[in-house]
């Protein structure tokens, strides 16, 4: 059945002449439920329903999908999936109020044709994405927006391992921290994998015997709490269906599986958890060029056919490689995800800043990048063998939001992604170095630092921004800019603290600036009015700063 739903539901109306399964239930909006069989806009519907023949091989020999009509008479469709036992269950969330009707099609006769209507009202939740919806893509396809079009920022935190490992007390105390912090998103991955062999309870996500694929419904259930609560806390959930790099154990689904297989596990993770707003990292940590581009275009294609409601997809890459240029004529691709990496030598800085996103955002069709895991704090650096610390954190992650136009960025803490409840060397990254226990990492000040950067990117209209070379031209320091496409205003990143000379020439009359923290989000002044041309500014101090230049209102 379907749980973690609140009281005060009521079951559905079947359609008339409906076969009479064995048991129905729906149940409403695990968020929060309106009276009767009301459902929030933007939240969740979920139907059970107890069919009367048990079933050999569930995922193969029932196909179901379920229709839904909204006011107006537009049409939704998504897939029904094996919930246990005799159970079929669908997940569906509405996006208009009023009344809205729905239809499963389906070759076992109890599910064919049953069919109801529910009641779509106001969505009074706490969060934001409660009042405006979950993430989809601008009309300009270059940031992400709620369903209701207000600019949603990709603040992701990297708990690879949180979902499995974490207790349910354990995972509302780390969601709670990060929303605190401004997080608006949580990677992990949804199944048995490289760094994470069984869940908590040491069950798998699937198993393959004689050639068949078979999933385990009751570590799905546990992950329904897991999800629902990342949902709950007004966190995106992006998890990773497939990772794609293994070890000798052969455990991880996106390199040891068929593709059949494969297609069929995530259609199957589609189907289960879309209703909560996810956006789907399709591979994780995957090579994807080349002749292996084949096999995930034809997952991809299986997984998020033409006809099915999708929400936002894209891959998980492997460090400092695109393999974009491969997938552009992709229909279910969304978004372009980078892997900058944890490395800390100038051929990765200088990856990060002129190829990577910097070329990606110029492909077309345009979609929004994603620098998907930047260098870890916490983690060993490749090349220096160093602790990477909060400085090095910073600079990987304005470097990557500004080598184009901003859609947002991932933060990862060492011990937090590996789930460490003690000091340990994460399991198969034994070059990574010592991962710190997860609550503390909590508190690491790169993490106190993206608050600050969202609180930055938050004063202006970040969304306008573009990469602007022709500001920091001349300078032999490593400057990025960005401009909004009005001209009114300018960001620099300025990784070291030497003077630098900007060229204001498109800045009008007059301009005004001030230095902005990275490290507190703290606001300088400058006490000068700057004329147009060129000006020359010199940081308060050493280490990075922003440089905030806006045109002077008259």
């Amino acid at each position: 059945m379907d749980h973690g739903a609140d009281p005060g539901r009521r079951h559905a109306a079947a359609a008339p002449g409906a076969v009479r399964p064995a048991l129905l239930l729906l149940l409403a909006l695990p968020l929060a439920a309106g009276p009767g069989s009301d459902i929030y806009i933007h939240g969740r519907f979920g139907q059970s329903v107890q069919v009367r023949r048990a079933y050999a091989d569930a995922l193969r020999d029932v196909e179901a999908r379920v229709e839904f009509t909204e006011p107006g008479g537009a049409r939704h469709t998504v897939l029904a999936y094996w919930s246990g036992g005799r159970m079929w269950s669908v997940n569906f969330s509405p996006n208009r109020r009023g009344k809205w009707a729905y239809q499963w099609f389906s070759n076992d006769p109890d599910l064919n044709r049953l069919g109801g209507s529910f009641q779509v009202v106001a969505n009074p939740g706490r969060t934001e994405l409660d009042r405006h919806g979950p993430p989809r893509l601008s009309p300009d396809r270059r940031h992400f927006v709620h369903a209701d079009g207000k600019p949603w920022f990709w603040l992701a935190d990297t708990a690879w391992n949180g979902a499995l490992l974490a207790d349910e007390f354990e995972w509302d105390e780390y969601l709670k921290a990060r929303a605190a912090q401004r997080f608006t998103a949580v990677q992990f991955v949804m199944t048995q994998w490289r760094a994470g062999r069984a869940d908590e309870k040491g069950r798998t996500a699937f198993r393959v015997e004689n050639g068949r694929l078979s999933i385990d419904s009751e570590f799905f259930l546990r992950m329904d709490h897991f999800v629902q609560a990342i949902r709950r806390h007004g966190l995106v959930p992006v998890p990773v269906m497939l990772w794609a790099l293994t070890s000798k154990a052969g455990e991880s689904p996106g390199e040891t599986l068929s593709t059949g297989q494969a297609i069929e596990l995530a259609r199957y993770i589609n189907a289960r958890y879309a209703a909560y707003g996810s956006m789907w990292l399709l591979g994780g940590d995957g090579d994807y060029r080349g002749e292996k581009a084949n096999r995930w275009k034809e997952i991809g294609r299986a997984v998020f056919p033409p006809g099915l409601d999708r929400r936002p997809v894209s891959l998980h890459p492997r460090g400092m490689q695109d393999p974009w240029p491969g997938f552009l004529d992709e229909p279910w691709l969304d978004f372009l995800v980078y892997q900058s990496g944890h490395g800390d030598n100038e051929a990765k800085w200088r990856w990060q800043r002129e190829r990577g996103l910097a070329e990606g955002w110029k492909y077309a069709p345009p979609r929004p990048v994603i620098d998907g895991e930047p260098d870890y704090e916490g983690h060993i650096a490749y090349h220096s063998k160093q602790v990477i610390s909060d400085a090095t954190v910073r600079r990987a992650v304005y470097s990557s939001l500004f080598a184009a136009p901003p859609a947002g960025v991932t933060y990862g803490a060492h011990g937090v992604w590996f789930w460490a409840r003690e000091a340990v060397i994460p399991l198969d990254h034994a070059a990574s170095g010592v991962a710190r226990p997860w609550k503390e990492c909590l508190a690491y000040p790169g993490a106190a630092q993206m608050k600050a950067m969202r609180d930055l990117f938050d004063r202006l209209p970040w969304w306008t921004l573009r990469p602007d070379a022709a500001i920091t031209a001349g300078n032999p320091a490593p400057l990025q800019a960005l401009s909004s496409r009005d001209g009114r205003v300018a960001l620099v990143y300025v990784p070291g603290g030497a003077a630098v000379q900007l060229d204001l020439g498109h800045f009008g009359a007059v301009a005004r600036a001030e230095w902005l923290n990275p490290r507190t989000g703290a606001a300088t002044a400058i006490s000068r009015t700057l004329a147009s041309g060129s000006g020359r500014f010199q940081p308060p101090s050493a280490g990075d700063w922003l440089l905030l230049i806006a045109r002077s209102q008259k």
